[in-house]
């Protein structure tokens, strides 16, 4: 209970402002469809209303604030809006028996997750691969870390296209693979900085001691630097999942496919659907919240296990 209050505090807090956004963000659309349904409205012609600031027009229109908050199309909807669309679209599939139907974002949800598992996956391998060779030698060390932080400098929205050009022109079909890429390129980096720093964290002195038990090169990292870098690896793998995820999602914008979360949500700005939009990134915090939740899981395991404190 004493973790939830600060929890809820903050979720209260953003719900607030939320709710006290609506209201400016969608009075000029509800500004419009009083005045197509016949209602007064101050200033009456729409260009004049365009060039009055926001704080004006809700002092001189009151009455229809509270419109905004029931728009079909708000610009921002509100958070029952947003629930609402997202229980039609996942919910009520799956209790219809259309949780894999290319409307439901439970489907669009399972495509994006796939891609992003296996983009993980990949920049795990590639981040622990180069961790142990940054600890294990000083020369790519010095090579090899310089690069991999420069490499993060890159804005992935100019990365992913040029990714998913590359991969169709050495024969790479399908977008599949080219989100994999992407995601592991936002993934990697978390897990080698974390686990240089859990490779390293082993003091002097308990190196010393595997010296003079004569421990070998392959010992010392399998009995005291690969159970050292656990907690660093974990912390690593939470930022690791959530990046995979944004980038499994950025991925999927510049290919024009028609399935995924990023596909929902570009999908829904080009048809002009916010509350579609507002659903998708919703699908995507939960689907990133449950990633997240499940690591935390295995890390408490994994470190009781080993006689650490999770």
């Amino acid at each position: 209970m004493k973790n939830s209050l600060p929890i809820l505090a903050v979720l209260s807090a953003i719900v607030a402002i939320w709710y006290a956004a609506v209201a400016p963000m969608n009075l000029r659309g509800a500004l419009d469809v009083a005045e197509r349904s016949g209602a007064e409205v101050v200033p009456p012609a729409s260009v004049d209303r365009f060039e009055q600031p926001i704080w004006r027009l809700m002092i001189d229109n009151p009455g229809h604030v509270a419109q905004g908050y029931s728009l079909d199309r708000p610009r921002l909807p509100t958070p029952v809006q947003v629930g609402r669309e997202l229980w039609k679209s996942t919910g009520e599939m799956a209790l219809s028996g259309r949780a894999m139907s290319k409307r439901s974002l439970i489907y669009h949800g399972w495509i994006t997750l796939q891609s992003t598992l296996w983009g993980f996956f990949l920049g795990i391998v590639l981040g622990m691969a180069g961790a142990i060779a940054i600890v294990y030698s000083r020369v790519v060390s010095m090579s090899l870390m310089p690069w991999a932080i420069i490499s993060q400098t890159v804005p992935i929205v100019a990365l992913a296209p040029m990714i998913i050009v590359l991969s169709s022109q050495v024969g790479i079909e399908g977008r599949g693979v080219p989100k994999a890429i992407i995601s592991a390129y936002l993934c990697y980096f978390p897990v080698l900085v974390g686990m240089v720093k859990g490779l390293r964290s082993p003091g002097a002195a308990q190196l010393d001691l595997l010296r003079t038990y004569s421990a070998s090169g392959l010992h010392v990292f399998l009995k005291l630097r690969l159970p050292a870098s656990m907690p660093y690896l974990f912390t690593s793998l939470k930022i690791g999942i959530a990046a995979a995820l944004v980038g499994t999602i950025v991925g999927e914008l510049p290919t024009g496919a028609i399935s995924g979360l990023g596909a929902r949500i570009l999908i829904g700005d080009q048809f002009g659907t916010p509350l579609a939009i507002w659903a998708a990134l919703f699908a995507a915090a939960i689907l990133a919240g449950g990633l997240v939740t499940f690591l935390d899981f295995a890390q408490r395991v994994t470190l009781r296990r080993m006689g650490m404190q999770a």
